[in-house]
């Protein structure tokens, strides 16, 4: 009996070992997963230049963090696009922390003491100069605290491939050279002379962009740290180049700048949460828009036939009805964030869905609409690091080339994102952020290991581009690069309805023939750069419409 017993156990036992064994085979088979061509399995930079999402990619493999990752791009992006971005500019930033906690971190910029009562009175603006539109800049400090918190290499090493790249020069960008502004530079303007020959003439596509200047003040940066840019002699030259070309901006201004730690905001979205900063981000419209289309209960169908016109029609008055609460989003620090934060309930969705007539389209009025500008630049990147922390930041000076105004002492171009108050408010306070369409989501499955990492440039083309890019992949089955690429539709502040080029015909007709006013666009901005995560593999995908390159290991 005693033999037995043993018997029994011994059998028991090596039953338990093959057991263990199968699934430490399983887990190694698992774990060497292969993934299919193009797509990474450690970590993946999507900027809007495969220069800068190489530097980036570089930064990971290096050992470091997402948010190292971002910065070393961020920076790279101010010289290969510096129309979009660059240290005079702010910041938004979604990080997912390796806990799976996601934090935002807004260093976007704020009103300047000096800013006159009196300045919305000229909105809107267009073509000029806007030296009174400076704000304070906020991306340094927006680097040094996620930096502080999330970086694992050291500050001055994330700066040096750019500082490197300032000094040899950069090709002038083809996206650069398509834009009005850029030709328009004023002869006498230090911003032309930094895109200019000796003789002044504009350098054309392929001519070398130097940044000396530029690298001068990014080694102070990297040496000194962020401060030097608001307390030091830096400070002082910046202060005194934008004064001398009639700006506002003081050193108390840039001593006193802080950036904002917040919660995000969220909202379900299928087998998703959709993670995004509050105002003055534009998240709170994104979530509106996507709370509506979801009631539709779209699928791969949705886009099949007449029902392709039905379903972008309801996308449409979903857009419109968003463009009625342009004024909700203000900063929550001086305007009630409460209108705001309607819009990414259910409750909302449900009723302005019930308005939306599957046949017909409706005057200004009935969605009670206050057009505001619609402005252009920014960038956007993700990054996804080995351990999980991800990083989806939005950065901008506003628009094209910012204000125009070039510090010569520094090598730094101003932002001109006061403007971004006109059509949102009738006043400006000291110290307030202006209002946003960037959006900058994290979007974490509850149920499986799958995650996406989305934003876009293109000032208010940013929303169309994101949200029509979630619909295409999450909703409608298509792959990321499919997603992104699609051409979409835009519903500008006037609810005047464009359509990119190479949309579908038929279907701009038929909405035409619904009762939509259609309008043209020369160019659509709407540059979206995003990962997507399903298992082990990683798919990252930055947006032809800027010419841009992912990288990833």
């Amino acid at each position: 009996m005693a033999g037995s017993q043993r018997r029994r156990c011994l059998c028991v036992s090596l039953a338990l070992l093959a057991l263990i064994a199968v699934v430490i085979l399983c887990g190694s088979l698992l774990g060497r997963q292969s993934c299919s061509v193009g797509l990474f399995k450690r970590g993946a930079v999507a900027a809007d230049s495969g220069t800068c999402s190489k530097i980036g990619r570089d930064i990971l493999q290096q050992g470091g963090s997402a948010v190292d990752g971002a910065i070393a791009a961020l920076l790279c992006t101010s010289i290969i696009n510096p129309q979009s971005m660059g240290l005079g500019g702010g910041s938004i930033f979604t990080v997912r922390e390796k806990s799976g906690r996601v934090r935002v971190v807004i260093a976007r910029e704020t009103t300047p003491v000096g800013a006159r009562a009196d300045l919305l009175k000229e909105c809107p603006l267009k073509g000029k100069t806007d030296s009174q539109w400076i704000g304070i800049p906020g991306e340094l400090r927006g680097y040094e605290w996620v930096h502080q918190r999330y970086g694992r290499l050291t500050w001055a090493s994330l700066f040096q491939p750019t500082i490197r790249l300032a000094r040899q020069g950069v090709p002038l960008s083809p996206i650069m050279n398509r834009f009005q502004e850029f030709h328009e530079l004023e002869e006498t303007s230090p911003l032309r002379k930094l895109f200019s020959h000796k003789n002044n003439t504009l350098l054309k596509v392929g001519d070398t962009v130097k940044f000396e200047k530029l690298a001068d003040t990014l080694e102070i940066i990297a040496k000194e740290g962020a401060s030097a840019f608001y307390t030091g002699p830096l400070a002082k030259d910046l202060v005194q180049d934008v004064r001398d070309a009639g700006g506002t901006l003081s050193m108390e201004d840039l001593k006193s700048y802080t950036v904002k730690d917040v919660d995000p905001w969220s909202i379900k979205v299928g087998d998703y949460t959709m993670y995004f900063p509050p105002p003055p981000s534009g998240g709170a419209f994104l979530s509106f828009i996507l709370n509506i289309m979801k009631g539709f209960n779209l699928d791969s169908f949705s886009i099949l036939g007449k029902q392709k016109t039905l379903t972008y029609h309801r996308y449409i008055e979903a857009c419109k009805f968003a463009n009625s609460r342009r004024s909700d989003i203000r900063d929550p620090a001086f305007v009630s964030d409460k209108n705001a934060f309607q819009m990414t309930t259910e409750e909302l969705a449900d009723r302005v869905r019930l308005m939306i007539s599957s046949n017909r389209t409706y005057d200004l009025s009935y969605y009670n609409i206050t057009p505001s500008g619609d402005q252009v630049g920014t960038t956007h990147l993700s990054v996804l690091d080995e351990e999980g922390t991800a990083v989806s930041v939005t950065s901008s000076i506003n628009n094209v080339l910012g204000s125009k105004i070039y510090s010569p002492k520094t090598g730094v171009i101003l932002n001109n994102q006061l403007r971004d108050f006109c059509g949102y408010a009738d006043s400006i306070s000291t110290g307030e952020r202006p209002p946003s369409s960037m959006t900058p989501a994290i979007f974490l499955s509850e149920t499986s290991s799958r995650m996406l990492l989305i934003g876009a440039s293109g000032g208010s083309m940013i929303l169309a581009g994101v949200a029509q890019t979630i619909m295409n992949h999450l909703w409608f089955g298509m792959n990321l690069k499919d997603a992104i690429s699609t051409p979409i539709v835009y519903v500008d502040q006037k609810n005047t309805v464009k359509f990119e080029p190479k949309f579908d015909q038929n279907v701009s007709k038929a909405l035409e023939a619904l009762g939509h006013t259609v309008g043209n666009q020369s160019y659509f901005y709407n540059v979206v750069n995003a990962i997507s995560k399903v298992g082990p593999c990683i798919e990252a995908v930055s947006d032809s419409r800027k010419l841009g390159e992912a990288a990833g290991y």
